[in-house]
């Protein structure tokens, strides 16, 4: 007979870790997703408890006690140190990290004096993170660590199967008609975010090694919300297209993702042209991607020639930037391709294989530009030595052709400026790209040169440190933009060239000093408003300025250029849509949360916020869907290098 004081001597092991790893992961979602009382913690409670089985398992798996409490100390140590990392991570990007990332170098945290600052913001919720830790080494002197006999093993592993059962039975009942079902996230879906919110961190961070490891297939279903074209095209109306027999590539095309593909691309309908269709044909191009841009850096005292490209060009007063999970790179990997980044790895650094025709440098160099790009961080800092070239710039930057002053942090915009302009100035025709760094964290006057340099602007201002030093580090933007419009007004290219001017992310260096941000830009919602910004896009011909309301994003902004100067490309493979077509406008954030005319979609909470009345109840499941299709495709083309396959036979 077995007594009640058996049983808890012989499982206090596992009690303890049940409590330890539940304590951590409920922690974890209260700070986080604010919220722990949904269907999704039943499940994530579920996943606890077996994973909680196999820790007691391996922590007895030896006849040598104190082998067995080092391997305890070490996993329980391990399972510590990954979710208060998540959380940190969480906080400071607002995503979670992969495993490609926590493999590859130190960009997944970034900066350290940065991360140090979170860290002292979110000091309690860490504090309270580390107390079931110091519990542990406190009881585990107390802790049986005794191998087991075998009946309790083979007892304890058929606990772990029938939990993963129960488990299983959740994942596959709960909400399962949803687009981001439990069921879809654990068998057909990767979004990390959502994922940690309904499985818990170390069941995610599980799934995203194994689909590392062994590879990941996500369900493709066919966009069947085409209209149809042919009766505009009875008007004469055109479109953005090139002449691509899909019919054909589908009936020719053995592997069943890449069919796929083709018949999703098939029902996507083009961009239509428009009254602003090769307004800047033939022109020079100018593409800048500024380090943590803002509108607020638009001061008429302060940036004046920031100040006079925006309100003398097109003016996007519903423009966002959001975020990605690799930050600067995603940022401007969306920017440079019209697509969304794929999530778990660096997509900017995965596409230097990948053909793409669609972007600056590959398609302008085919109507006789000279395409380069410059960047005043350290040349192979996210492999761009790669990816640059492979998008088909002549690419310099520190340590890598860019002769400036490289010893500083950050570096100067001005003196890449300097270097760069010279080399471009007096060519026929040129496309030229910028990736800025001066306007980059941290923001303030001891370890950003860049502030400290613009002081002298910004220190009588009646603002905090941070947005001070901000509002400085962005002046050497507007000092490099001066000095560009000189040289090219000196030799005689500043009528024929157009400046594109957009950021990378919201300056998240300012998340430690949040509520000045909000209130210096009047911001109320801090999921969506954070990321509300400004794209410049500017000629020194245009006559007047041009307000345009449509809600759009970074994954816009090469379908507008492309359209302006009346490139030939085909806008059914690119995700982001021409801002000035007239297609529905769609701001995709990296949680799958959205905001389109008619309202905004918080994919976390699954909230939507109307806009209008009289809204169709399926709206929220179609826009759901449309989303995840385009995450989807922009995977699937990076991994099938889909571009050279579908255009493969066309001129």
């Amino acid at each position: 007979m077995i007594y009640i004081g058996d049983i808890m001597k012989k499982y206090n092991l596992f009690i303890f870790n049940l409590v330890y790893v539940v304590s951590m992961e409920i922690l974890f979602k209260l700070f986080t997703f604010k919220n722990i009382f949904s269907t999704s913690t039943i499940t994530m409670l579920l996943f606890s408890i077996a994973i909680s089985l196999i820790l007691s398992l391996i922590e007895t798996m030896f006849k040598n006690t104190l082998i067995n409490k080092i391997i305890s100390i070490v996993l329980t140590f391990i399972v510590w140190l990954l979710i208060t990392a998540q959380f940190v991570y969480y906080q400071y990007y607002d995503t979670i990290f992969s495993i490609y990332s926590l493999f590859h170098g130190a960009q997944v945290f970034g900066f350290l004096d940065s991360i140090i600052s979170v860290i002292l913001i979110n000091i309690i919720p860490i504090l309270l993170l580390l107390i079931p830790f110091v519990v542990f080494l406190i009881c585990i002197k107390n802790l049986n660590f005794e191998r087991k006999e075998k009946m309790v093993y083979l007892i304890n592993v058929g606990l772990i199967m029938a939990l993963y059962g129960i488990s299983m039975i959740c994942v596959n009942t709960f909400d399962k008609n949803k687009t981001y079902s439990q069921k879809n996230l654990y068998y057909m879906v990767h979004v990390p975010k959502l994922a940690v919110r309904d499985f818990g961190v170390l069941t995610e961070m599980r799934l995203d090694l194994q689909r590392t490891i062994f590879g990941f297939e996500e369900q493709i279903v066919t966009n069947s919300n085409k209209t149809d074209e042919k009766k505009e095209e009875v008007k004469e109306v055109k479109y953005h297209k090139v002449e691509i027999n899909f019919d054909e590539l589908i009936e020719n095309e053995k592997n069943k993702t890449i069919k796929s593909m083709h018949e999703y691309f098939k029902n996507v309908d083009a961009s239509k042209y428009n009254e602003y269709t090769g307004m800047f044909e033939g022109k020079n191009l100018i593409v800048i991607v500024a380090e943590a841009f803002h509108t607020m850096a638009i001061n008429k005292d302060l940036t004046p020639t920031l100040y006079k490209l925006y309100n003398e060009g097109f003016q996007f007063t519903n423009f966002y930037t959001p975020v990605y999970y690799v930050s600067t790179s995603d940022g401007e990997y969306v920017s440079l391709t019209s697509l969304l980044p794929k999530e778990g790895t660096w997509s900017m650094s995965e596409s230097s294989n990948v053909y793409f025709p669609y972007v600056y440098g590959n398609l302008f160099s085919k109507y006789g530009y000279n395409a380069r790009a410059y960047h005043d961080g350290v040349y192979t800092y996210y492999n761009r030595n790669k990816s640059l070239p492979n998008m088909g710039y002549k690419y310099k930057a520190c340590y890598g052709g860019l002769n400036i002053n490289c010893g500083v942090w950050p570096q100067s915009d001005v003196e890449m400026m300097e270097k760069s302009i010279p080399e471009y100035i007096n060519d026929d025709k040129f496309v030229t790209y910028y990736m800025t760094v001066s306007g980059h964290l941290r923001y303030t006057y001891i370890g950003n040169s860049m502030s400290t340099k613009n002081k002298k602007y910004v220190i009588d201002l009646p603002y905090s440190e941070a947005i001070q030093a901000y509002l400085a580090a962005q002046i050497e933007l507007d000092k490099a933009l001066e000095l560009l419009l000189k040289e090219l007004e000196e030799n005689n290219k500043l009528d024929d060239t157009v400046i594109a001017i957009s950021a990378d992310h919201w300056p998240y260096g300012l998340k430690e000093n949040l509520n000045d941000y909000m209130s210096y830009n009047n911001y109320i919602d801090e999921k969506f408003d954070i990321h509300k910004n400004s794209f410049i896009l500017w000629n020194n011909k245009m006559e007047k300025s041009v307000k345009v309301t449509k809600y759009a994003s970074s994954l816009d902004i090469l379908p507008t250029i492309l359209n302006l100067f009346n490139v030939e490309y085909d806008s059914r493979l690119l995700m982001g849509r021409d801002i000035l077509s007239d297609s529905e406008g769609l701001i995709i954030f990296n949680d799958r949360s959205w905001i389109t005319s008619y309202g905004r979609y918080d994919a976390v909470t699954e909230e939507f916020t109307p806009y209008k009345e009289n809204i169709d109840s399926y709206y929220v499941d179609k826009i759901n869907k449309i989303v995840y299709d385009k995450f989807l495709m922009s995977k699937l083309i990076i991994e099938n290098n889909y571009y050279k396959k579908v255009l493969k036979n066309v001129s």
